[in-house]
């Protein structure tokens, strides 16, 4: 699964779900088909992808590859697969159930135009993939590394650039193995059925003779014997030479279960790097939880005991000699600057960490799986407009508990929530779009699609972001325990500025996750399988509950140095996650993606990357934002004040 539109997938308590629950049980999205022996098996072709350029294009964007008899027909295609830039469609590929058949003919090209064979080669040095599927699997390749390790890939390069002789040589013959599961059937009458459980190929460059076969139809047998050996290349390309394409397919019965097939798929990778990651989280969260027990129990605790220990008039000669967070007692509430922007952030970071929270659990459960394609992305994006509701409630009772009990202009806030985080991932989302556009890739989202997506925005997103404002105008506002003082204090000379606290918090959270996203990473721009979604359902909580603790400590030390100013900076306390997160996709860009080639792809990369620390960003302030809020108006709750 090769995502071409990062996810919010970036986010992350159950270790048994983080086993690999293929092997489990069967994967909602793909269902079991029984083929009787000679049944006529479907071959599919997706989208042409690369790791070089991140720009999907179709299968039949090269002139020359063989079309099927009947014509190009596209697949049917749910939401979640066109922002994912699959274009899946029928193949010439022809096989039948439990059939070996050798040197089949497929098709024989026309000479390459001068313009045809520059994109074969363009296409080659991009090092572009073939991705076929045989029902709903994707085609594997087994390949061996160095040390002798076996490798997996899905798809096959449409060809290979020879650096010392400069030739560019294409995979002209495949060969295929199906392996497939026999089941008998209950009755005596009934022959045995099979089931597919596997899907390899081996891709070959042989040099055909292009004159031998003139006459021959698709499907014909090739006149001669057809050595497929991967180790070499023979079929090497020209100007005005034609290309010859042929295949071979192999049934080899299987102990493999259908329930079992995706095994080899989702195989889980790294599994002693997660569980390291999951205990560098849990050691950070328990330092981060001692400091956040030595506040509350030992600090404030005592404090507030011994106040209340004494009477009247010592009370009143202690509050002329208070200090630290006692001193701002009168101004610890006063309103934020900009309210109406932090409570459509915060809003925002509801739906988002919502979202990110039911897709995962689904997702671990098995209920968005690969075998069932652009489901993921399809669930994300119901969740996100269903919790629109959330959203709107909790910016508008923010808005009200700031106002003092006053809702209007609850509706303004509901309006900005349901466009703030949209509207700036439509600008980003478009003016990428329009690159993919002008690069003919089938990643570019369809103008049909637009106008589905503002549907979708406009008249689901935003009415549920009103619905949800109504019932948070509704709703009581949060008392707060202290009154505010008329004239603000002013706020002592600090020793360091309290934005570098800020900026520097976002370190601890980013050190529980950063193991996790190279594996993220990895999915999203190197075309591998993830989904050790319980992993990354843990990972997601020792998040959040390592954001809550950073904003936490961090407000307190703000209020101890007498800086009343803590709406803001308990945002962004968590929520500069983001800043590492970008910093880091640039160095992933950097070290990792040495194959990415051009401003366009690069383009695309860092756009999709600040999309996604955009949505990160919003998510953990907003979880500092509300772990703050709640520890202050505990704090001031018990102090007896005037």
């Amino acid at each position: 699964m090769k995502f071409h539109f990062p996810l919010a997938a970036v986010f992350i308590f159950s270790f048994i779900s983080a086993l690999p629950l293929a092997a489990a049980f069967y994967l909602p999205g793909s269902y079991p088909h029984r083929y009787a022996a000679g049944d006529a098996l479907s071959v599919k072709v997706n989208s042409l992808t690369s790791v070089g350029t991140e720009m999907p294009f179709g299968y039949y964007s090269l002139p020359f590859f063989c079309r099927p008899p009947g014509g190009i027909k596209d697949s049917a295609e749910n939401l979640g697969e066109i922002l994912l830039g699959d274009r899946i469609e029928n193949s010439p590929y022809r096989f039948n159930m439990h059939v070996n058949d050798s040197a089949v003919m497929l098709c024989r090209s026309d000479p390459l135009a001068p313009d045809a064979l520059a994109l074969l080669k363009e296409r080659i040095d991009e090092l572009y993939q073939v991705n076929l599927i045989l029902d709903n699997l994707p085609a594997i390749r087994y390949t061996r590394n160095d040390d002798g390790y076996s490798l997996r890939w899905t798809g096959y390069p449409v060809g290979i650039h020879v650096r010392d002789g400069g030739a560019y040589y294409v995979f002209n013959h495949l060969k295929f193995t199906v392996l497939v599961h026999r089941y008998e059937e209950k009755t005596q009458n009934e022959p045995p059925g099979w089931m597919v459980v596997g899907f390899e190929v081996v891709p070959c460059s042989v040099a055909h003779d292009s004159e031998s076969v003139k006459s021959l139809r698709m499907y014909d047998k090739y006149p001669g014997r057809i050595e497929c050996d991967p180790s070499v290349v023979a079929m090497a390309v020209g100007e005005n030479q034609p290309i010859v394409f042929t295949y071979e397919v192999a049934f080899v019965e299987s102990d493999v279960k259908w329930p079992s097939r995706w095994d080899a798929y989702l195989k889980m990778e790294g599994a002693k790097v997660h569980w390291f990651s999951i205990l560098n989280s849990l050691m950070v969260i328990a330092f981060l939880a001692g400091i956040v027990l030595v506040i509350l129990l030992r600090t404030v605790r005592r404090d507030l005991a011994r106040y209340e220990e004494l009477d009247k008039e010592a009370q009143e000669q202690m509050n002329e000699e208070l200090s630290g967070w006692k001193l701002v007692v009168g101004d610890v509430f006063r309103a934020p600057s900009h309210p109406l922007l932090l409570c459509a952030m915060v809003g925002d970071g509801v739906q988002i960490l919502g979202m990110a929270v039911v897709t995962i659990l689904f997702a671990a459960l098995g209920f968005m799986s690969p075998a069932s394609r652009g489901t993921l992305v399809t669930g994300m994006l119901f969740f996100y407009l269903v919790l629109g509701i959330a959203a709107g409630y909790a910016a508008v009772r923010l808005w009200k508990t700031i106002k003092g009990g006053d809702h209007s202009g609850w509706v303004s806030v509901s309006w900005r929530v349901a466009c703030f985080f949209p509207g700036v991932a439509f600008l980003i989302l478009t003016t990428l779009n329009f690159l993919l556009w002008g690069s003919h890739s089938t990643g570019a989202i369809p103008f049909s699609l637009f106008v589905i997506l503002l549907l979708l925005w406009f008249c689901i997103s935003v009415p549920l972001t009103l619905l949800g404002g109504s019932l948070g105008a509704k709703a009581p506002h949060i008392e707060f325990p202290v009154r505010t003082n008329q004239i603000p204090r002013e706020i002592p000379p600090q020793k360091y500025p309290s934005w570098l606290l800020v900026l520097g918090a976002g370190t601890l959270p980013f050190g529980t996750l950063f193991i996790e996203l190279f594996f993220i990473m990895s999915s999203i721009w190197m075309g591998r399988v993830y989904y050790v979604f319980g992993f990354l359902f843990v990972v997601l909580i020792l998040l959040v509950v390592v954001c809550a603790e950073v904003s936490l400590v961090l407000t307190y030390m703000h209020l101890c140095v007498e800086d009343w100013k803590w709406w803001w900076k308990s945002f962004f306390a968590s929520g500069s996650v983001a800043i590492y997160i970008f910093l880091y996709s640039v160095n992933y860009l950097v070290f990792d993606l040495k194959s990415l080639s051009g401003p366009i792809s690069a383009t695309l990369y860092l756009g999709y990357s600040l999309f996604m620390v955009i949505a990160v960003m919003l998510a953990t302030g907003t979880v500092g934002f509300l772990s703050s809020f709640w520890f202050v108006h505990y704090l001031f709750s018990s102090v007896k004040l005037d």
